[in-house]
């Protein structure tokens, strides 16, 4: 997963056609023809709405662009992220992205399947 400081994303530009999607939106409703990213928006880290969007996208939706998890995002939710199908997210600025990177060390493989690897590892 790519972390991304926040000073980062808000200087980048970039020529992508981008869908920033809030977390109480359904996604079966939209037309993803075209789009190449999803910002999908963590309000407060307690809110995982977010979570749900983003599996519904990779999984029944088929979407193969990028899923961003942007607003309030803390390291600890990043391994949780990933399996849900996220590819990037936007830390929230009091957050160590060295530390942040640990996480995917730390927890580097699951018996269950996910968003991207469907399949139980004992299946693999």
């Amino acid at each position: 997963m790519k972390l991304i400081a926040i000073n980062d994303a808000a200087t980048r530009v970039e020529v992508q056609n981008v869908l920033q999607l809030a977390n109480d939106v359904d996604p079966a409703t939209l037309a993803l023809d075209g789009v190449d990213r999803i910002d999908l928006q963590f309000p407060k880290f307690t809110d995982g709405r977010a979570y749900s969007q983003a599996f519904l996208l990779r999984r029944r939706l088929g979407f193969e662009g990028e899923l961003r998890a942007t607003g309030d995002v803390l390291m600890d939710q990043l391994v949780q992220m990933q399996r849900s199908g996220f590819d990037s997210a936007v830390l929230r600025a009091d957050q160590d992205a060295a530390a942040a990177e640990a996480q995917f060390l730390r927890f580097a493989s699951f018996y269950q399947g996910d968003a991207r690897t469907i399949a139980p590892l004992f299946a693999r």
